[in-house]
């Protein structure tokens, strides 16, 4: 894994405008574009609990797929958090002729079954967002976890000594049975651990579960109240359950960090609620997929970038996004948003401060 400074993440978000409606898990699309050849590859989301994997990655997953290959097929389907689940749907896509299977797996360390089994009948396995560390994957696509932890840790840090804030941080990590989230805890470290202020406690949220962090934050702020100078949670919905304890609590608001840059999320940040998250350039990662399952059912080898756990990887670089950057990244000619999407009645007026129209 290579290092990056936190703040110098060069990536763009280039989701454009798409707007897509969520199917149902388990609808299969057949491509209508201008490639030649047929096969079936499955696209095998881990959770709903992220609405990215319905709004973006799957639809642009699909539309990727049908520019390749006319006659191809993409089973798309969704665990939601189950990985007992998961493996019935990647058995199911295999039992339909499934060439290549694209996992983000709901539990790293389990998904070495699925690799196993897919391997062993002749069939690809594209790790998408999340690696899998116990089994190698014929090719991993994804963002730098690790860069992404540290680059919003640091970011939080800076802010804190620029704001000459007083206390500890809290660490709300992501899921522990997600491996991905496992890089982006110890990113986070690189920045907390060397910053001068103390990690009060830590947390491993189960499932990536908004609930389950908010439940947790409760419990450090009756622990720790005006000692918390910040908190570092590892994606948006983390850092919304943690935002959602202050406030239940009628406690001050600390900058609280986030990772996926959703809606809600944006909002958060106009309103000043929330102080980071990451755009990710999930239109690249998710074509990326596509062409590396493409090449793969032709039988070709794909070009790797790097190599993570003995897997030939290709790794995209995300963007700290704050107020100061939001109307540019988000809001630019590339940006996953319209003003009108994020500035609604009740963020109106701080949308205005912002100069965003």
């Amino acid at each position: 894994m290579r290092k990056l400074p936190g703040l110098a993440l060069a990536g763009v978000l280039v989701l454009g405008g798409l707007t897509a409606c969520a199917e149902e898990p388990g609808t299969a699309d057949k491509g209508s574009g201008d490639g030649k050849g047929t096969g079936t590859v499955a696209f095998l989301m881990p959770d709903l609990a992220s609405t990215r994997y319905e709004q973006y990655d799957a639809p642009l997953f699909k539309q990727k797929m049908k520019e390749l290959c006319a006659d191809c097929k993409v089973i798309y389907q969704n665990a939601d958090s189950d990985a007992s689940l998961q493996q019935q749907q990647a058995n199911s896509a295999m039992a339909q002729g499934a060439k290549v299977l694209v996992l983000d797996p709901v539990d790293s360390e389990s998904a070495a079954t699925i690799v196993q089994t897919a391997q062993s009948q002749g069939i690809k396995v594209v790790a998408y967002d999340r690696p899998i560390p116990k089994k190698a994957a014929d090719f991993y696509v994804s963002f730098d976890n690790e860069a992404i932890g540290q680059s919003i840790g640091q970011s939080l840090v800076d802010h804190l000594k620029e704001t000459g804030a007083k206390g500890g941080i809290l660490q709300v990590n992501g899921s522990p049975t997600d491996a991905a989230a496992g890089l982006i805890k110890t990113g986070i470290h690189k920045a907390v651990d060397p910053s001068g202020f103390e990690l009060l406690a830590e947390y491993d949220t189960p499932d990536w579960s908004p609930e389950k962090a908010q439940q947790w934050v409760s419990g450090q702020i009756a622990q720790f109240r005006t000692d918390i100078a910040g908190v570092v949670a590892a994606n948006d919905g983390t850092g919304g359950g943690s935002i959602a304890a202050f406030k239940a609590a009628e406690a001050k608001v600390p900058p609280v960090t986030g990772n996926d840059a959703e809606l809600a999320a944006i909002q958060r940040i106009v309103s000043g609620d929330q102080y980071n998250t990451i755009s990710k350039p999930i239109k690249i990662v998710a074509e990326a997929a596509a062409q590396v399952a493409w090449e793969l059912m032709q039988g070709k080898t794909p070009k790797p970038t790097t190599t993570l756990f003995e897997t030939p990887s290709q790794l995209y670089e995300p963007t700290v996004v704050t107020q100061q950057n939001l109307k540019d990244v988000i809001f630019g000619p590339d940006g996953v948003l319209k003003p009108a999407d994020v500035c609604t009645s009740t963020y109106a007026a701080a949308c205005q401060k912002l100069g965003i129209q």
